[in-house]
């Protein structure tokens, strides 16, 4: 894995507050519950004594990072910055991968299709209270889909799926989704495509 991006703000930021700590303390990056829709991201003070011997340690211009190995594959293309905005300053950490492991290029559709479903889409839907489950991909190219939450019974499912998350997979994967399809149309067998 490649270094954590910790922007040149965020890297100033940390060796102030490292300066107020024990000689030889570092910072810790980690997931937890990672893998798992509740995953969150922290980061926190690593004190020398507390470095493990599996700790991956990534080194930056004035400080390490340490990571444990079971966060390790959860923070792949996270990033770290200090943003200075006219209400204060706030640290943001990224981690596109903390709740869903990154999937190879090679993985199959129905895995690359999950992958994005839930890094990409379900972020966008949850601030609706909304998400989708990816039931299976029919033999002929449709991704079957389940909305929850926020989008049971919301009047603008329809356009959801065709506008957004259809457009999306779609374009994601040209050559081999064809498009989406609700659970209740595919069981209802609406759109019949067998």
């Amino acid at each position: 894995m490649e270094q954590i991006a910790i922007s040149n703000a965020a890297q100033e930021h940390f060796r102030k507050l490292l300066d107020t700590q024990e000689e030889g303390t570092n910072i810790r990056i980690f997931v937890v519950n990672p893998g798992t829709p509740n995953a969150e991201c922290g980061v926190s003070y690593c004190p020398p004594n507390a470095v493990e011997e599996s700790d991956v340690e990534m080194k930056y211009d004035t400080f390490s990072a340490f990571v444990d190995e079971v966060s390790l594959p959860f923070l792949e293309d996270a990033e770290i910055d200090y943003v200075t905005e006219e209400l204060g300053a706030q640290l943001t950490l990224k981690a596109p991968n903390a709740k869903m492991r990154k999937v190879a290029d090679d993985a199959s559709l129905i895995e690359r299709v999950e992958y994005v479903i839930q890094t990409q889409i379900n972020p966008q839907l949850a601030s609706h209270g909304g998400r989708i489950t990816l039931i299976e991909i029919t033999e002929d190219g449709y991704a079957v889909l389940q909305f929850g939450g926020g989008c049971n019974g919301c009047s603008m499912v329809d356009v959801t799926l065709k506008d957004g998350v259809e457009k999306q997979l779609v374009g994601l994967f040209p050559n081999e989704l064809k498009g989406a399809k609700d659970v209740t149309e595919h069981q209802r067998g609406e759109h019949s495509y067998y």
